[in-house]
Parts: structure tokens; sequence; C-alpha cells
């Protein structure tokens, strides 16, 4: 394969463009608010990110490398098919459900990361356990796209892929680090419209190709291969489900995602985003369909591509580019490089700016320098922006399927942190040793039922158990569910035990070491202060920490205020007038 100028010129312009618009956006930034809120001003970008400008960070926050490579992977896959694509309509359903009952409880009370209802809750040393699994989501799902990345360019162009993976997480890193949430906002709005127009400019001449066979017989008839619908078996459909419910209910509780909500300028909008997400993650998702069914309708030996296949090469991970180099014009092949150039840095600096923001506020300020100046935030925001961006790098060039690990990327989320999401939000009387418990329960549920991706034999063999043609053992029960579940009713019943233990006098007061029930103030509780500032939001907004004594089962099980959030605020209703 030749190396290609024209391909490279046509990269390094696209990134320069993209470099300038972050840093116009790292200007606008510093033109934001007073000097006091530089670092919240780079996590939440002042609070006043419009539908427009929202709509589209949203979208490209979800539609990555991961998200368009592996969608096409899974319809090419014979053995899956569009059938196991799920996460188009899984991780839609995702942003529609945080939509529908945690946009707006989230944004109303002013927090600033994801976090922050945990520490206010349950403490700092909950928060921190907290931000691992948070942590470790974003670095693989930046891991994941930058792996994208690196094959696609390494196709195309014939450059060596580590040097495509680290120039291209170089770049996303630079303007997210100078500019933030602004930076990482407007470049998004320029790389989805370059995601859009480079990948359906490349469908029409791909599918055009001679030796592209109509891909509507190809559907449901086996002519290379099997269907690219493919099929569920009844032998697979709780793991079809388990994969389902992790991408639905485990897209939710990122900081990704909760960070494009606490910058709305209003609750209202921010459900609205959620929203115009939903649908813009669903049509992005269709150009990426379109060429997994190319590829699976290809005669590849008539291409100059040659036999064996891309499967038989174990190269379906990479079944987008090699469309695109060998199905495509040159020209064209460049413009769809560009498209997968974009996604990736859309996600990429989204998980970045998520890790650093947590990291910075939760663990560095509210849990080691509550009087951290704003300046020494910032600064302790832009080390760790290089050193997540860092991890992310060196990961994906270790990366082999792209979709499983994007799958891995939200299995620790999904049992860990969305059952602590739930009941921090809707669920009264919860505690930190409940917390702690559904916690552990999680974790130890998750690990003990082996990983295939990493080669992680299980310790629990679950009903339907099965050992594959590389004597991997394949869990078909749903397992990853079981254990959110278990996570979250362990939450649940540890807290109202402790709770009860404590207040009917079993347990002596001493021995409530968290000062989670018995203690009126909790040390472990952030002043209302530090936790919100008094020019975010009126500090009365916020959910007071009563005394745990004075809630009784009965009445404090459903946390019905999470329901009915009104934006009547000064602060609400003043962004809203703007």
């Amino acid at each position: 394969m030749a190396f290609h100028v024209e391909g490279l010129v046509a990269i390094v312009v696209f990134y320069l463009a993209i470099l300038a618009v972050g840093i116009w956006a790292a200007w606008k930034t510093k033109n934001t608010g007073s000097e006091g809120d530089r670092s919240e001003a780079i996590i939440v970008g002042g609070r006043d990110i419009g539908l427009l400008v929202g709509g589209f960070t949203m979208t490209a926050t979800w539609v990555g490398g991961g998200y368009i490579n592996g969608t096409a992977e899974a319809v090419y896959v014979p053995d899956y098919g569009l059938a196991w694509a799920q996460a188009p309509i899984g991780y839609s359903l995702s942003l529609i459900l945080g939509g529908l009952f945690f946009a707006k409880p989230m944004r109303s009370k002013g927090y600033v990361t994801m976090l922050d209802p945990f520490q206010q809750l349950y403490g700092k040393r909950m928060g921190g356990l907290l931000f691992i699994p948070a942590l470790m989501g974003e670095m693989f799902w930046a891991a994941a796209i930058f792996s994208a990345l690196g094959a696609t360019i390494s196709v195309i162009i014939d450059i060596n892929v580590n040097i495509s993976v680290i120039i291209s997480a170089l770049i996303a890193t630079m303007y997210t680090l100078v500019g933030g949430l602004y930076s990482v906002a407007y470049t998004d709005v320029v790389q989805l419209f370059c995601i859009f127009l480079g990948l359906w400019i490349s469908v029409p001449f791909a599918m055009s190709h001679p030796a592209v066979t109509d891909i509507g017989l190809t559907a449901v008839h086996q002519v290379y291969q099997a269907p690219w619908l493919g099929s569920i078996n009844s032998l697979d459909i709780y793991t079809w489900l388990d994969n389902f419910f992790l991408l639905t209910l485990g897209g939710i509780p990122w900081q990704a995602y909760f960070q494009r909500v606490l910058s709305s300028s209003s609750a209202t909008y921010a459900q609205v985003l959620s929203f115009l997400a939903a649908f813009g993650c669903l049509v992005m998702a269709i150009p990426a369909v379109l060429i997994g069914a190319i590829g699976a309708s290809t005669a590849w030996n008539q291409t100059d591509y040659g036999v064996p296949d891309p499967k038989s090469k174990k190269e379906a991970d990479m079944i987008l580019p090699i469309v695109l180099q060998y199905l495509c014009p040159v020209y064209i092949s460049f413009f769809g490089l560009g498209a997968v150039s974009a996604a990736v840095m859309s996600s990429a600096d989204s998980s970045i700016l998520s890790a650093s923001s947590m990291f910075a506020r939760n663990i560095y300020q509210l849990s080691f320098r509550q009087n951290a100046s704003d300046r020494e935030i910032v600064w302790v925001m832009r080390i760790t922006v290089l050193l997540f961006g860092a991890s992310a790098t060196a990961m994906a060039l270790l990366a082999s399927s792209v979709y499983g690990l994007w799958y891995l990327s939200s299995d620790l989320v999904y049992i860990i942190i969305f059952p602590q999401l739930l009941c921090v939000l809707f669920i009264k009387g919860t505690n930190t040793y409940g917390a702690i418990a559904g916690y552990l329960f999680g974790l130890v549920l998750r690990i003990t039922g082996g990983e295939p991706y990493l080669y992680l034999q299980p310790l629990i063999y679950y009903p339907g158990w099965y050992q594959d043609d590389n004597n991997i053992y394949i869990q078909r029960f749903p397992f990853k569910t079981l254990a959110m579940l278990t996570s979250f009713i362990t939450n649940v019943l540890v807290s109202y035990l402790a709770k009860y233990l404590f207040e009917s006098g079993t347990l002596p007061p001493k021995l409530d070491f968290l000062d989670a029930v018995v203690a009126r103030y909790s040390r472990e509780h952030m002043d209302k202060a530090t936790l919100v500032k008094s020019d975010n939001i009126v500090l009365n907004e916020l959910a007071p920490v009563n005394p745990r004594h004075s809630l009784t089962l009965s009445s404090t099980f459903t946390n019905k205020e999470a329901f009915n959030y009104v934006d009547s605020s000064p602060e609400l209703s003043n962004t809203e007038d703007n």
C-alpha cells in the first residue's frame, strides 16, 4: 500500500482547523465570568450552553470512533449482524431516560460534577470510591475511540498506527487543556458536521462499486456470508438483554453526559438537550450501519483487497476504513477519514475533560484541599488532562476489538454507579453503610462472573455457561444485570438495617464510625457553601441533609421531591431570560 501524501495533508488541515476552533473557544472562556470562577467555567462553561451548541456537543460525545466503527463492525460480522448492533438504540434510549428522570434533578440542584450528590449525602470517602469506576469508564471509552482512529488512519494513508494515535491524542488534549468545556463544545459542532458529511458522501460511492451486491438482497439471503440483518438465537436472548440493559442504563451515569446537563442554562434545556442528542445518535448511526452492510455484501476477491476477506484476516473491527479505502475513490476516502477523525476527537476530548473535572473538584478540592484557590484548581485540571490523555493513549495502543472495549467501558459504570445514582436521587434514607455494601457486592459479582475479553475465568458459573473454541468460558446468564440489581437492593437493605440498629439502640452510637446515622451533622457531609457556590445557585435549593434519626421507613422510602422540581429559582429564571 502506498503512502498517500494527499491524505496526510487533508488530515493535517482538518486537525489545524479543529485546533483553531478550540483555541478560539478557549479565548471565549477567558472572557466569560469572573476570574474567581475560572475552574467552574472550564467544567460547566458558565452554565450558559444553549440548545444549538448543547445539542451538537451532547450528540458528538456519544457518536465517537467506537460508536461508528463498532456499529459497522457488528453489522458486518456474520455471527452478529444488525440484530446485535445494540449501541444506536441503547444509547438513544439512555439519553431519553436521562432526560426524563435524571437531568432535571441534577441541574436544578446546581451540582458541578456527577459525583457531587454522592459526596453531599455519603461523604468524601464514598465519593472517592465512586471516582474509581467513573475514571475507568472514561479511560476505557477514550482508549477505544483512539484505537478506532489509529486503525482507520493506518489503513487509508498507510502510516504507523502508533504515530496516528499519539498525534490525534495530542491535538484533542491540547485544545481541551487550554479551553475546557467551551473548547470541547465548539469543536464538537465542527466535528459533528464533518462526521455527517464525510460518512454520507462515502456511502453512495461504496454502494455503487461493481463488487458490491444489492444490500437489500444480502440482508435476508446468504450471498458471501450470512445475512447482515443477523439473528438472535434462543440460547443467546439473555446475553442480548444483558448487553442491551448495560448500554441503556449504563449509558446514564457518565460525567461526560452530566457535564452537558449541568452546563445547560436551565433544567428544562438540559432535558431538551438529552432528547435532541437521542435523535442525533440514531441519525448518525445510519451511515455506519450501511457501511457494515456494504462490507457484508462485497466480493472482496474482486477488489484490490483480495482474499481472504476482512473477517478471515481478523480485520473485522476495521471494516469501516477498509470499505472507505477499497470501495471509494481516493478523494472520497479522505472525506470519510476526516469523519472518523472528527468522531474520535469529539468523544475523546469529552472523556479526558470529564475525568480531570471529577478529580480536580471531587478528589483534590472537596476531599483534600477544601480551601484551594481557583487558580490552584485550574492548574490541577490542566495537569490531570495531560495525565489522563496520556493514559488513554497508552491503553489505545493495546486495544484489540473496538466493540469489546466499548462494552467493557460501560460495565463498571452500569453495575456500580447506576444503582448508587438511583439511591442518591430517588431513595430517601440510604446512607454510607448501604452505599459501601452495594458497591462491594456489585463489584464482587461482576469480577467472579469472568470477562472473556480480558481472558478472566469465572469463579461463579451461572446457568447456560459454555466454553468456546478458544477454551474461554462464556456466560449466557445476564449476570451483569444481576450484579447491578444486587448492588441496588443491598444498598437499600443495608442502609435501613443500619438505621434501625442504631436508632433502636441495638448498636451503641460510638459504633457509627462513618457518622452516617446517629450524628446530626456528619463530618463527611460537606458544607453547602463548599459544594455549591452561592453565585451558582440559591443555597436553599439544595436538599438539606437531615438527621438520620428523624426519618421513618414508611415516610421516607421514596424521594418524591426528585420528580417535582420547578425551575422557579432566581438563578434558573435569570439564565432562561438570557
